[in-house]
C-alpha cells in the first residue's frame, strides 16, 4: 500500500509524526545536535573514547574496526589463534560462534583480560543462542513462525528475552533482526529467516524485536540491507544479483530498513549483492559499494549508527577480493566495522596503506575508531564485568519456554477446513481416529502423545522417506478400511527449500491420496512453503516447527481447546496467499439445506430458454462488464439453474466456482440489517415507530434523534446519501493520518481497514459526530437512498441484542441455517482463495480489496456494517432468501412470522417505490422504458442490489428466488457500468420468466 511508502532514494523521509520530510532537514536536525553537544562540553563518554583513543598506536586504532570469528568447540589451534589476533594485533571484537556456554563465558573472560582495549563481543542469534549454543540452550522460534503472530508486543518479548541472553552471555551486540522481505519462495539463504513477504508485517515485527533488544541494553542490527529476500542464490557461496528498478527496491526492499532506522536501530549489516540500479560497476557488492553504503544508506536515508559488513569470509565477496583487501574496499565503501576478514593483520596493513597513499583520510579512519569506541561505551564496556559462569545455561533457558509456547500457541495457521473436519471430536466413539506421521521412523512423537492426549483411542502410522510409491496403495486402502478419519502430520523435513524440502516423491503422493480418498487433516511442522506440495488438501494447518510445544499448541488447535489465531506469513501457492488464516472453527454444519436440484421442466420451466442466461453471462464477461459471475435460480423452492461463469479477475488465474465467495455490498442492508430488524419486531424489542433517540444514547440531543425508524428503513429520513469519512483521515498528499492509522495491529489500532491498515476504534466516535453534524432534510419529505440509515439501523440491532450485528445474524440466522460462507470478516474464517477480489482502490486504501470489504465507510468500522460488509456465496444466499420466501421457516424451524416478512416486504411510500427495508419493483415498471428489476417482475417482488455487481430478488407471486453473485468494480472501481447500460442482470432476470411455461 503506497500510503507508507517512502518514495525516491533522494532523501525523502519520513518526519516523527509519519509525513513527508527531508533527507536535508534529517541532516540539520542532527547538525543541530552536534553543535549543541559541543556548547555544553564534552561529556564522560567523549572523556572515555578519547582516553582510549589516545592510547592507542596508529594499527591499533585501525584494529578496532576488525572483528573476529571466536567458537568454544573448536579447540586448543583456535584459540591459541584467537589469542594471538588479539595480543598481536589489537583486533575490536570477536563473534562467536558455535560451543558450550559455560566454555564460551570462560573464554570471552580469558580474552577480555588479555585486551587492550574491551572487546565488542558480537553474536549471529537471530532466534536466540540457542542458533549457536545448540547442545545446551533451547532456541526461539524462527523468524517466518514469528511472521505468523499477529501480536507485535509478543514479538517484543521474544526481542528482549534475547536480549537479556545476550547480556547474561557478556554479549553486547546482536546481528538480528533480519528484514529481509523474502518474496522469493526458492531463496536458499534467507528463507524462513525473514518475517515473510509482506513489508509491512516485516517492518512491524523487525522495530518490536529490535526494540525488545535495545531495551536489554543489547545493540540490534537489521540485515541484510538492501534486501536480500529476491535472491536464489547464496551469498555464502557466491554473489547474487537483483535486477530490480531504484523504484522497486524503495518500495518493497527499503521499506523496512527505513522504519528500523526511524525507531532507532544501533546498527545494519550491509549484504553482499549485486544491484545493478544501485551500483552496475563489475565485481561490486553491496558491501564494498560506495553509492549503497555512504551515498544510499547514510546520506539518503539519513542512519547515522554503525554500519557492519556481512561476514568477508563469505564468496560473495571473497572470490573478488582476499587477503586485507577485502576489508580496505568494505571501509571505503562507508562501513565502520569489517566482520571476519581473511586476515587482521592484511585488513589492518591494507587500510594503514591506503591512508598513506591518500585513498581515504586518517581523519575519516579515526572518526569511525571513535564511533565504535563510543558504542563500546554505550554498551556498558567501560565498566566491564566478569561473565559468571555459575548457572548459566539454566540463566540463558529461563525465558524461552514460556515464551516459545506462547509463540506457538499465536502462529498455528488454519489454512482451509473446507470438510470441516475440525474441530475433531475428544470422546472416543465408533468414528475412529488415526495418526500419520510422515517423514519420521518411529510412530510415537510428542506429537501423537499430544493427540492421545484427548483421543487415546488414536492409532499410530508412519510413512518414512524410505518407503516407495507401490507401499502408498496398501495403506491408504487400509487406513480408509478401518479409520472415519486422519491426522496427516508431516515432520521431518528440511527447513530449506532445496530438494523439495528433502520431501520424496512417495511422501508426497501418499500425502494427497490419503487427504483426497478420506477425511484428513494435514499438518505441515515446519517451513510453511513445503505447503506448496499439498496445496489441494481440504483441511490444512501450518504449524512452523517440529517440536514439542508446537506439537502440543496444534493438538489443541484440533481438538478445539483453542482457536487458530495465526496468519500465513508469505504465499506458498494459488489457495493459500500471504495472510489466510482462518480464526473461528465453524463448527460443522447441520444436516444439507434442502434446495433439491431438479430439471427446470419439473417446475414448469423450459430449460431451453433458461439455457440463454449462459449466453447473456458470457456476452457480460466478453464485453468487460464483469470479469465473472455467479448465477442462481429458484422455483417452487427448487434449484433449476445454477452456474458459474468467468474469474476472479481479467487476469484470468482463478476460476469462479460455486466456493467462490462475493462482497454482497448493499444486499447487507437485507441479509443482515432487515432480516435482523424483523427478528426484533417480532420479538417485540424494537417498535419501528419509535425513534432514533429510543436505541442510541449517542443520537440524544441532536437532529437526528427524533427520526423515526419507519422512515429510515424507507430511506426517507432525510439523511444525506453517503459521507465520505476517510477524507479527513488522510494527508492531503493521501497518506493516511498516522494518529489513527498503523501499518500494522497493536493494542491501541485494533480495527483491520485493508492489508496493512489498522484504525484505532477511537475514531468512530468521531464518524457518529459526521453523521450526526450531517445535512437533514425534513423526514418524509424526499426519497434519499442512504447508507447512513443502516448504519443507524445496525447499531440500533447491536444496542438492543448486546452483541455485535456479525455476531447476531450468525447466531440467529446463518449458523442454525447450515450457511458456510454467508457472514462478515471472511478473512477469518474461509481461505483467502475463496474469497474474490473487487477493485483495486486507488484513492484511500490503495491496494487490491480481496476478502476486506469494498466499501469504505463499512471498512473504518471494522468490516461490520449495517449498509455493508456481507460476504456470501450463491448457495448459501438462496438458502437465506428460500427462508424468506417461506414466510421466515426452513427445515421445520420458524425464524421470522410470515406477516413480519410480508409487512416489511410490501410497498410503504407514496414518494418511492420503497418497501420497509427492501427495494422493490417501480410501480409503473408495465410502462418504463427500463423497468426495474425486470419487466415481468410481480408488485410482490422484494430484494436489493448491490454496487460492487450483486443482486438477489423474491417474487411470492412465481414462487421464484434470484442470486446474481459479481465483481463488475473489478479492477478500476464504480466508473465501469456496463453490468447496467447492458441491463445484465434485468435481462437474466427476466429470461426467468420467459422460461415460465
Amino acid at each position: 500500500m503506497k500510503h507508507f511508502l517512502v518514495l525516491g532514494l533522494t532523501g525523502l523521509l519520513l518526519t516523527a509524526n509519519g509525513q513527508p520530510g527531508t533527507g536535508s532537514q534529517e541532516k540539520q536536525q542532527h547538525k543541530a545536535k552536534k553543535t549543541e553537544k559541543v556548547k555544553q562540553g564534552p561529556t564522560p563518554a567523549d572523556r572515555w573514547v578519547d582516553s582510549v583513543f589516545n592510547s592507542l598506536s596508529h594499527e591499533e586504532r585501525i584494529a578496532q574496526l576488525i572483528m573476529i570469528r571466536m567458537h568454544s568447540n573448536l579447540g586448543a589451534d583456535h584459540i591459541a589463534a584467537v589469542t594471538a589476533d588479539i595480543r598481536n594485533n589489537k583486533i575490536g571484537g570477536l563473534v562467536t560462534f558455535q560451543g558450550g556456554p559455560v566454555r564460551q563465558a570462560e573464554l570471552v573472560n580469558r580474552y577480555q583480560a588479555i585486551s587492550k582495549v574491551p572487546l565488542l563481543v558480537a553474536v549471529d542469534g537471530e532466534w536466540g543462542l540457542g542458533m549457536r549454543f545448540v547442545d545446551s540452550v533451547i532456541s526461539f522460534p524462527r523468524n517466518l513462525m514469528l511472521g505468523a503472530v499477529q501480536d507485535t508486543n509478543l514479538i517484543y518479548q521474544v526481542g528482549k528475552a534475547i536480549g537479556e541472553q545476550c547480556k547474561r552471555m557478556g554479549i553486547q551486540y546482536n546481528f538480528a533482526p533480519v528484514l529481509d522481505v523474502n518474496n522469493n519462495p526458492n531463496n536458499p539463504v534467507i528463507n524462513d529467516r525473514s518475517f515473510g513477504e509482506d513489508k509491512y508485517r516485516v517492518a512491524a515485527h523487525g522495530v518490536a524485536m529490535i526494540r525488545g533488544m535495545q531495551d536489554a541494553g543489547i545493540m540490534a542490527c537489521a540485515k541484510h540491507f538492501p534486501g536480500h529476500g529476491d535472491t536464489d542464490v547464496d551469498s555464502h557461496y557466491d554473489l547474487p544479483s537483483i535486477n530490480k528498478t531504484i523504484a522497486q527496491l524503495d518500495s518493497l526492499e527499503l521499506y523496512p530498513f527505513r522504519k528500523a532506522i526511524e525507531a532507532g536501530v544501533g546498527s545494519i549489516m550491509i549484504a553482499h549483492l549485486y544491484i545493478p540500479a544501485i551500483d552496475n560497476k563489475a565485481n561490486t557488492p553491496t558491501s564494498i559499494s560506495y553509492k549503497t553504503v555512504t551515498n544510499l544508506l547514510q546520506k539518503d536515508l539519513g542512519f547515522d549508527g554503525l554500519i557492519v559488513t556481512d561476514a568477508l569470509e563469505m564468496k560473495g565477496i571473497s572470490k573478488y577480493y582476499t587477503n586485507g583487501q577485502e576489508s580496505l574496499q568494505s571501509l571505503l565503501a562507508g562501513n565502520d566495522l569489517m566482520e571476519l576478514p581473511s586476515t587482521s593483520k592484511g585488513s589492518i596493513a591494507a587500510i594503514a596503506q591506503s591512508i598513506k597513499k591518500g585513498k581515504v583520510s586518517k581523519e575519516e579512519v579515526y572518526r569511525r575508531v571513535k564511533k565504535v569506541l563510543r558504542a563500546k561505551y554505550d554498551l556498558g564496556l567501560a565498566q566491564l564485568q566478569t561473565i559468571d559462569a555459575n548457572n548459566i545455561t539454566n540463566d540463558l533457558n529461563a525465558a524461552v519456554l514460556p515464551l516459545k509456547k506462547k509463540v506457538s500457541e499465536e502462529a498455528i495457521t488454519l489454512l482451509r477446513n473446507d470438510n470441516h473436519l475440525l474441530p475433531l471430536s475428544d470422546t472416543a466413539t465408533s468414528q475412529k481416529l488415526a495418526v500419520v506421521a510422515v517423514g519420521v521412523d518411529g510412530g510415537n512423537n510428542t506429537f501423537v502423545e499430544a493427540v492421545k492426549q484427548y483421543r487415546p483411542d488414536a492409532d499410530a502410522y508412519v510413512f518414512s522417506s524410505r518407503q516407495s510409491e507401490e507401499q502408498i496403495s496398501s495403506m491408504v486402502k487400509r487406513l480408509k478400511a478401518d479409520y472415519s478419519s486422519v491426522i496427516i502430520a508431516v515432520q521431518n523435513y528440511s527447513r530449506r527449500p532445496a530438494n523439495d524440502f528433502g520431501i520424496s516423491r512417495a511422501e508426497k503422493a501418499f500425502i494427497n491420496q490419503l487427504s483426497e480418498e478420506m477425511p484428513a487433516v494435514t499438518i505441515a511442522f515446519g517451513n510453511p512453503y513445503a505447503i506448496r506440495f499439498f496445496c489441494d488438501a481440504p483441511t490444512v494447518v501450518a504449524a512452523y516447527e517440529d517440536d514439542s510445544l508446537t506439537h502440543r499448541a496444534t493438538a489443541q488447535v484440533l481438538f478445539g481447546k483453542m482457536e487458530p489465531k495465526g496468519k500465513l506469513p508469505v504465499t506458498v501457492c494459488n489457495n493459500f496467499h500471504y495472510g489466510t488464516g482462518i480464526t473461528s472453527i465453524i463448527p460443522p454444519p447441520p444436516p444439507p439445506p434442502l434446495l433439491e436440484t431438479v430439471a427446470p421442466e419439473t417446475v414448469g420451466m423450459n430449460g431451453v430458454i433458461l439455457a440463454r442466461i449462459d449466453s447473456l453471462a458470457r456476452d457480460m464477461i466478453m464485453k468487460g462488464a464483469a470479469p465473472g459471475c455467479q448465477v442462481l435460480a429458484l422455483k417452487d423452492g427448487k434449484m433449476v439453474y445454477n452456474k458459474n461463469f468467468g474469474y476472479y479477475d481479467y487476469s484470468q488465474k482463478e476460476a469462479v466456482t460455486s466456493k467462490s465467495v462475493y462482497d454482497l455490498a448493499s444486499v447487507t442492508k437485507i441479509c443482515a440489517t432487515t432480516l435482523s430488524v424483523m427478528r426484533l419486531y417480532d420479538e417485540g424489542k424494537l417498535n419501528i415507530d419509535s425513534t432514533l433517540g429510543t436505541y442510541l444514547t449517542w443520537v440524544r440531543g441532536s437532529n437526528k434523534e427524533h427520526l423515526r425508524l419507519r422512515d429510515v428503513l424507507l430511506h426517507q429520513a432525510g439523511l444525506v446519501s453517503y459521507i465520505p469519512f476517510y477524507k479527513e483521515t488522510i494527508y492531503e498528499n493521501g497518506w493516511p493520518d498516522t494518529m489513527i492509522y498503523k501499518a500494522y495491529q497493536d493494542s491501541l489500532h485494533t480495527l483491520r481497514v485493508a492489508e496493512g491498515l489498522y484504525m484505532t476504534p477511537q475514531y468512530i466516535d468521531t464518524i457518529y459526530r459526521r453523521i450526526l453534524d450531517s445535512k437533514l432534510i425534513p423526514a418524509g419529505r424526499q426519497y434519499i437512498y442512504s447508507d447512513n440509515d443502516f448504519i443507524f439501523l445496525g447499531k440500533i440491532v447491536e444496542a438492543i441484542t448486546g452483541k455485535r450485528l456479525d455476531n447476531y445474524v450468525r447466531e440467529t440466522f446463518y449458523e442454525p441455517l447450515g450457511l458456510m460462507t454467508t457472514g462478515f470478516e471472511p478473512r477469518s474464517r474461509l481461505p483467502l482463495s475463496q474469497l474474490v477480489p473487487t477493485e483495486f482502490e486507488d484513492f484511500f486504501r490503495v491496494q487490491w480489496i480481496r476478502g476486506d470489504v469494498h466499501d469504505p465507510g463499512a471498512a473504518m468500522f471494522g468490516g461490520v456494517a449495517g449498509h455493508a460488509g456481507l460476504f456470501s456465496n450463491a448457495t448459501d444466499l438462496a438458502v437465506l432468501l428460500q427462508m424468506i420466501l417461506n414466510g421466515g421457516s426452513f427445515n421445520g424451524k420458524a425464524y421470522i412470522k410470515p406477516e413480519t416478512i410480508q409487512y416489511f416486504s410490501a410497498y410503504h411510500s407514496a414518494i418511492s417505490r420503497r418497501g420497509l427495508g427492501f427495494d422493490k419493483p417501480e410501480k409503473d415498471n408495465a410502462t418504463r422504458k427500463e423497468p426495474y428489476p425486470s419487466k415481468s417482475a410481480s408488485p410482490a417482488t422484494f430484494g436489493h442490489t448491490g454496487f460492487t455487481g450483486t443482486c438477489v430478488w423474491i417474487d411470492p407471486q412465481s414462487k421464484l428466488v434470484f442470486v446474481f453473485l459479481s465483481n463488475r468494480v473489478c479492477p478500476n472501481g464504480g466508473s465501469n457500468n456496463k453490468i447496467s447500460s447492458l441491463s445484465v442482470r434485468a435481462n437474466i432476470m427476466e429470461t426467468l420468466y420467459q422460461a415460465m411455461l
